[in-house]
């Protein structure tokens, strides 16, 4: 008989499968790494996220008068003067830096529209601005022989202001009933109480009163009265209406170009003079 086979069984101890825990360690990672990865880029996102601007109130029509234009602008009343400027931008392609809007005088840009008295009653709103040629051509200094022919020719166009149709349709509907007394050859100061009896361009009634104390014209009509900060007014010329000499028409610049004037017609003679002293210092 052979031999029994008597040799002790060898164990083989056996482990676990470490080789497949790293596999679960990275892909646990990897997940952990993408949770972040993704929350990261919610994060910027959000940081990248247009701001949403939170006007409560429902949009408004407003009239907006800039340049002699009438501009319909709706906004909400929550809106702040800078988003109305805005507003006026894309109309006009003017910068909101080279504009300002004229309520209780010239409005701060952070000021919101229904603080400063705007309601959906509101008829009309001042806005005097200029685009950026017109700065840069106010920057440039005319040659002595261009500043003489230059004024040559605002004299000649003032001689032609009662010729020119815009002027002529006004003056031609004769002096208003209840028109100030006019009076030639003399100077006197401002009076106590507003001008009154007079015509503005579109034939309408307009009374000037001076708030000198405020440092404020204000321009009114049937509709409305306009608080102008006397500091933004350019210029003020006049020509005496043909005929009627003891009587002009005045054009007060409310903004760096010819093309913001504000005509005044039948103004009494006799406070030409008081007029340009108190709005220019001429």
């Amino acid at each position: 008989m052979g031999d029994a086979d008597t040799s002790t069984p060898i164990e083989v101890a056996t482990t676990p499968d470490e080789s497949s825990e790293p596999s679960k360690k990275l892909k646990l990672n990897g997940d952990g790494e993408s949770e972040r990865n993704t929350g990261e880029s919610k994060g910027n996102e959000e940081e990248k996220a247009e701001p949403v601007i939170n006007n409560n109130s429902p949009e408004v029509p407003l009239s907006i008068v800039y340049n002699k234009k009438i501009l319909q602008i709706s906004i909400s009343l929550d809106s702040t003067v800078l988003e109305l400027k805005q507003r006026v931008q894309k109309h006009t392609g003017v910068d909101p830096t080279l504009q300002k809007v004229l309520l209780k005088g010239i409005a701060k840009d952070d000021a919101v529209l229904k603080t400063l008295g705007v309601n959906e009653n509101t008829k009309k709103i001042l806005v005097i601005g200029s685009s950026i040629q017109d700065v840069l051509s106010v920057k440039e200094v005319p040659s002595e022989n261009a500043a003489t022919e230059q004024k040559k020719q605002e004299a000649a166009a003032a001689g032609n202001w009662c010729s020119l149709t815009q002027h002529k349709k006004v003056i031609d509907k004769g002096l208003p009933d209840d028109v100030m007394p006019g009076i030639l050859a003399e100077h006197d100061p401002l009076p106590p109480f507003p001008l009154h009896g007079m015509y503005s361009s579109k034939g309408s009634k307009v009374r000037l009163t001076f708030k000198l104390e405020n440092d404020e014209l204000w321009i009114g009509t049937k509709e409305r009265t306009e608080k102008v900060p006397i500091s933004t007014i350019r210029n003020v010329v006049s020509q005496p209406i043909t005929g009627y000499e003891h009587y002009h028409v005045i054009a007060i610049q409310l903004g760096p170009t010819e093309a913001s004037r504000f005509f005044v017609y039948w103004v009494p003679a006799q406070y030409v003079e008081a007029i340009k002293d108190a709005l220019t210092g001429a």
